[in-house]
């Protein structure tokens, strides 16, 4: 979901799961020539020789398994439904729309000639307003955008509003809850998911965690507790059942499975969750931990949880990828939202930290 100069590398583990931190910290550290590694200090890379050396694979032919994979979960035919794909100029660009063709759909495209400089470039799920657009002016029955990567998926309904990772959330989570397949009848969220979705979840009987920010803590409860869905706000949604990781392609199949199933517009299937308010500002700062543990930063943060009581909530966070500090608040009007959120922008301003 970044620019192409925030871009990095995926590593997935024999178990089809993301690589874990500790393995991935000790790649990072060989790659940035810190060569202390396992114990032993490196006078140079050491590069690997005679039987040592691996290779490369193309794996095309995983490629079509996928799609062959994806195609089989299409359990209703989308003939005649029309279909907006935002393919974001990255990695679904030549597979998503051949999922929905082969599945019988309408399906219209944009964003979908990556060029190595243009993914996520004013396209894909964090720039929705692209897809919104597109939506309404070709009267679409539902819109689907990616991130770079395709593992998020935020969807638009036939009016061109947004659907969140919350509303999907929610809609799918309900669905399953109906046909008893919510095993634990806990869908696991985020501390980032709104407080309108625990609030729709308490009228549905359907219970929920929350985790850290970052899929891979939702993965790990839905693995330990067993749990069929979790996912986060940005549209990153686990669907254990089906995948390991998030799959946007997959979401907007399980999305488009529902639609048919209740015979109901996204609009609709998606109303009953009120979300609140929430204004997130990012700050571009010099060093993050500096800057949110700075005792004067903390205690403009305790004043506005104090304020808000149990009214609405705050919450200050650093970005796992960029040099931002993140700070939200949540609260039945826009204007308390945004009066909060700049306070404590003020004070990290104050303070000398932001760029």
């Amino acid at each position: 979901h970044n620019p192409y100069y925030d871009n990095g590398i995926k590593l997935i583990d024999c178990y089809g799961e993301k690589m874990d931190e500790e393995t991935l910290l000790l790649v990072e550290d060989y790659i940035d020539g810190k060569l202390h590694v396992f114990d032993q200090d490196w006078p140079e890379l050491p590069f690997a020789n005679r039987d040592r050396v691996g290779c490369t694979v193309d794996y095309v032919a995983g490629r079509n398994r996928y799609m062959g994979y994806l195609i089989s979960l299409g359990i209703y035919s989308f003939r005649g439904i029309k279909v907006g794909l935002d393919c974001a100029n990255g990695s679904s660009w030549n597979i998503a729309k051949s999922v929905f063709d082969a599945l019988g759909a309408d399906t219209y495209v944009i964003n979908n000639k990556p060029n190595g400089l243009n993914i996520n470039l004013n396209a894909g799920s964090t720039h929705i307003e692209g897809l919104q657009k597109f939506v309404v002016e070709n009267h679409l029955d539902i819109g689907f955008a990616y991130d770079g990567d395709a593992d998020r998926c935020l969807c638009v309904d036939e009016k061109g509003n947004v659907i969140t990772g919350d509303h999907i959330l929610y809609i799918y989570g309900c669905y399953m809850k109906e046909r008893g397949k919510l095993i634990t009848n806990t869908v696991v969220t985020t501390v980032m998911s709104n407080f309108g979705l625990y609030k729709a979840f308490d009228e549905q009987g359907i219970g929920y965690a929350k985790t850290a920010v970052g899929d891979k803590y939702v993965y790990e409860y839905m693995a330990k507790n067993g749990c069929r869905i979790g996912g986060e706000q940005s549209g990153h949604i686990i669907f254990s059942k089906y995948a390991s990781t998030g799959d946007g392609i997959l979401t907007s199949l399980k999305m488009m499975e529902v639609m048919l199933a209740k015979k109901k517009p996204m609009s609709e299937l998606a109303a009953p969750l009120k979300i609140y308010p929430q204004v997130l500002e990012n700050v571009h700062v010099t060093d993050k931990k500096a800057a949110q543990d700075d005792a004067d930063v903390q205690a403009a943060v305790k004043a506005v949880a104090e304020a808000l009581g149990d009214t609405g909530r705050i919450l200050v966070r650093e970005s796992g990828t960029e040099p931002l500090v993140r700070v939200m608040v949540e609260a039945p009007e826009h204007e308390t939202c945004q009066k909060y959120v700049q306070q404590v922008v003020d004070v990290i301003k104050a303070k000398g930290y932001a760029i």
